[in-house]
């Protein structure tokens, strides 16, 4: 009876989890200094720049986002990797098409480049 409850609380837990999670659309981008939210200073490869729905006059600068990709949204075929990838906000992306725009190495960890634009999932952790 106990392995049935520890189940039933880790589906549960599971099901929480996925469903907090924002649909979006994310593309990438391949210049990242200087950046809105830190100038000229380098905040790595995982980072993102928001789009105009998450930006929220900048108060997203600095948070952490976990995104995975859900699906394409143009022609190439699966381009989903199954994996996922944290993102740190250190830019705007005034008027993107995207909610999200990755860098193009992070957006290389859950999805094929080729694809460009794709469906994603995302939630701030």
């Amino acid at each position: 009876m106990e392995n049935y409850s520890l189940f039933f609380v880790g589906m549960v837990a599971c099901l929480i989890s996925f469903a907090s999670a924002t649909p979006g659309i994310a593309t990438f981008y391949t210049k990242y200094v200087p950046s809105a939210c830190f100038g000229n200073q380098d905040q790595g490869k995982m980072i993102a720049a928001a789009g105009d729905a998450l930006w929220d006059n900048g108060t997203v600068c600095g948070k952490m986002f976990t995104v995975t990709c859900t699906g394409p949204r143009n022609p190439v075929p699966h381009p989903c990797t199954g994996k996922s990838v944290n993102v740190k906000i250190v830019d705007h992306c005034p008027r993107c098409p995207s909610t999200i725009d990755l860098s193009q190495e992070a957006f290389t960890i859950i999805a094929n480049p080729v694809a460009g634009v794709i469906s994603v999932d995302y939630k701030q952790i």
